[in-house]
């Protein structure tokens, strides 16, 4: 494989793994952080123990402050900002962007104000057509791709060359395989969305629900991701794929989703302020579960397991009535409300 110029902004814990994941296929990984002593610690020591305590970092990752130099030549540039912050790390980055490099992002969540997407987010900062943004997205824990373990991801893009690009990129015969998909729309959403249903999961599990509960709480939080997601305009089968199931899987089962154990303390009634500060970094769910209950309303959406958490996370309602009202709801029928959003998908 040729040996290409690449630049992953910003060094948090899936940044620095697919840092690792271009650097293994060969190309030069410059790895952007505001933080000089995270520069030096990569640098010198070959680790980010803030994010990825035990993991070594090969010397292809270059850590770097400076957005020019990190930027300068790139010919793929990885966005992994939080959501919140994507746009301000857009803006700052565009100045510096070569005009043909390849635009992605692996970030999971809405803008906080307009509710957007982050591909739509990054296309008006770095003004691209949205069509050449690409979304990395799929069940894979930063914990598991930084010590090599096989993962499966998907990239979506409305241009299937700039997908097909990407997918050269990061895919290798070794841990890592990248498959292409035209669903922005749906892989976004999904990404988003299974934050919430893994919220929900270690809440579950923190009230001591067992096996039952959990494979409920995942099959129906699917169904209200595939309603919103076809409100939307996804395809509703991209929702039986990787992004969808594959991702809500795997981000409602695992000790490494920050997600499920904010869940965890919520269920032992702790504040969010409280579980946020003991998670130490970003989950993302908590916000997402304010923007899918705006979104859902916006587009005339159900989303029952999404209610009952907003108002744990922001009514102050006790995780034990939001799992009483869930159970009470008026009996309704399982299949005929999926195939309802799909027929309205196609039907258009």
């Amino acid at each position: 494989m040729e040996r290409k110029q690449t630049a992953v902004l910003v060094a948090g814990s899936w940044g620095t793994a697919l840092a690792r994941v271009l650097a293994d296929n060969g190309h030069d990984v410059r790895l952007w952080t505001r933080n000089p002593e995270q520069v030096e610690e990569i640098n010198l020591h070959r680790t980010n123990a803030r994010y990825l305590p035990n993991a070594e970092l090969p010397t292809g990752i270059r850590a770097m402050t400076g957005l020019n130099e990190v930027l300068a030549s790139a010919e793929l540039v990885l966005f992994v900002a939080p959501s919140s912050a994507m746009r301000e790390v857009a803006r700052a980055a565009a100045p510096y962007l070569e005009p043909e490099a390849l635009v992605v992002h692996a970030t999971k969540g809405f803008e906080t104000d307009t509710l957007k997407r982050m591909s739509t987010v990054l296309a008006e900062e770095l003004g691209r057509d949205e069509d050449n943004v690409v979304c990395l997205s799929g069940p894979s824990h930063a914990e598991e791709v930084i010590i090599r373990h096989p993962t499966t991801v998907v990239v979506a893009s409305g241009n299937p060359t700039c997908a097909e690009a990407v997918q050269d990129f990061f895919m290798n015969e070794a841990y890592f395989r990248v498959y292409t998909n035209p669903d922005v729309i749906g892989v976004e959403t999904s990404g988003a969305v299974k934050n919430i249903i893994a919220l929900g999961a270690g809440l579950s599990d923190g009230l001591g629900f067992g096996d039952n509960a959990k494979a409920a709480l995942i099959t129906r939080g699917l169904a209200e991701i595939a309603r919103l997601g076809a409100a939307m305009g996804a395809n509703p089968l991209t929702f039986a794929g990787l992004a969808g199931i594959g991702d809500l899987i795997a981000t409602c089962t695992s000790r490494h989703s920050r997600n499920w154990r904010a869940g965890s303390l919520l269920a032992q009634g702790l504040p969010v302020e409280e579980v946020l500060k003991r998670i130490g970094m970003v989950v993302e769910g908590i916000r997402t579960t304010k923007f899918a209950h705006e979104l859902a309303a916006r587009y005339g959406v159900e989303m029952p397991i999404t209610e009952q958490l907003y108002a744990v996370l922001f009514e102050g309602k006790t995780p034990e009535s939001a799992v009483g009202d869930l159970m009470g709801r008026v009996r309704t029928h399982e299949i005929e409300e999926i195939a309802a959003a799909s027929r309205e998908k196609w039907l258009k």
